[in-house]
């Protein structure tokens, strides 16, 4: 039976904000021991196509010194906080929202912190949830012949993932932090609840999501059409 360990492509997030790679572990073991790889660096590895801190993965756990007693692991996930009526203002499709709405809409909901070049949202992954960004900027990428194309930029106030509230499906596209960001997960589970427990916030939070998806529909329809228009006047 082979015990020889895979040979893995890792790619390493530098200091100057550039990923280096793809290295085998071996190499990266030799990285963490000349001091060029730290416990908190990112790391992103290619047999599951995320970005992860490198005390995360069990295999260099332990290459890393060990941690001194009582001291807490890195975090593995984003931590969460209890979203305030004031950070919701920021959100577009919540402006018609009194204060008291929005206390109550709060309620519902959790805020969930994004570590930078973190993966939010996979391709093809089931969808379970929507996104309010409050703070930060995320983009929403595809993969064309191995390189990545980017559809769009996200900013404070957009949102993101909203069909998963109707038909749960795949994602039709990876969405990456470009900075640390806050967004607000607004899961199918609690929007149900929402609907359930309180139809008065349901209902303009459903025809807010609405109007922006039909300002989207047309913009792309008109894309579309222009697209076609000159394709036909340049005789193609």
């Amino acid at each position: 039976m082979n015990t020889e360990p895979e040979n893995v492509g890792f790619f390493v997030w530098g200091l100057d904000k550039a990923a280096y790679g793809p290295v085998e572990l071996p190499t990266l073991v030799a990285w963490i021991k000349d001091g060029r790889v730290f416990p908190d660096t990112w790391l992103f590895d290619e047999r599951i196509s995320r970005w992860q801190i490198a005390s995360s993965f069990v295999e260099l756990q332990p290459v890393f010194k060990p941690r001194a007693a009582g001291t807490p692991p890195p975090a593995a996930a984003p931590a969460l906080t209890v979203v305030t009526p004031g950070a919701l203002r920021r959100v577009k499709i919540l402006g018609s929202f009194g204060e008291q709405q929005l206390e109550r809409f709060a309620g519902f909901m959790v805020a969930e912190k994004i570590r930078q070049w973190s993966l939010v949202v996979k391709q093809g992954d089931m969808s379970d949830a929507m996104y309010l960004i409050l703070d930060g900027e995320l983009r929403v990428r595809i993969s064309v012949g191995g390189a990545e194309k980017i559809l769009t930029t996200l900013t404070v106030g957009d949102f993101f993932g909203d069909i998963a509230l109707f038909d749960r499906g795949p994602r039709s596209a990876d969405v990456v932090a470009n900075v640390d960001s806050l967004v607000l997960k607004v899961s199918a589970a609690a929007f149900d609840r929402l609907c359930k427990e309180a139809p008065e916030l349901a209902t303009p939070f459903l025809l807010a999501v609405g109007k922006t998806l039909t300002a989207r529909i047309r913009a792309d329809n008109k894309r579309y059409h222009d697209t076609l228009y000159f394709n036909q006047a340049a005789g193609r």
